[in-house]
């Protein structure tokens, strides 16, 4: 399974940053993604990116979050600023090989990899 780190408590405002491995499996995914899912509510994609370095990002952190990939460390990013205690939720790191173009926040359905996810818990 794909491995998060990073979670944490912050009061609003604050910033955390997410990494997401990998190298669990010896291959290369063309599009990761984090996805979030607060208590009593549905899992939301955050932000994906593909092989091609294309970024989608969710409207709700467009401007706060930023979503990077290093290949040579096998590793998934995401840099979250100016969080908001909306943003409290269960944070998993997702992996999929799809068509280009596909590589969404709203393809969820698509990916077949997940992590066990990283709590973010944001305090007002």
């Amino acid at each position: 399974h794909l491995r998060e780190s990073g979670g944490g408590s912050v009061e609003s405002g604050g910033s955390l940053r997410l990494s997401c491995s990998t190298s669990n499996y010896n291959h290369e995914f063309y599009c990761l993604g984090w996805f979030r899912q607060a208590q009593g509510r549905e899992r939301e994609g955050v932000a994906t990116i593909d092989g091609d370095g294309n970024i989608d990002v969710s409207d709700s952190v467009k401007g706060r979050f930023t979503i990077a990939q290093e290949i040579n460390k096998n590793t998934l990013y995401l840099q979250m600023n100016n969080l908001k205690p909306e943003d409290t939720a269960m944070y998993y790191c997702a992996a999929a090989d799809l068509l280009a173009g596909r590589c969404l926040v709203t393809t969820e359905v698509l990916f077949g990899y997940w992590g066990r996810g990283t709590q973010v818990t944001v305090s007002s």
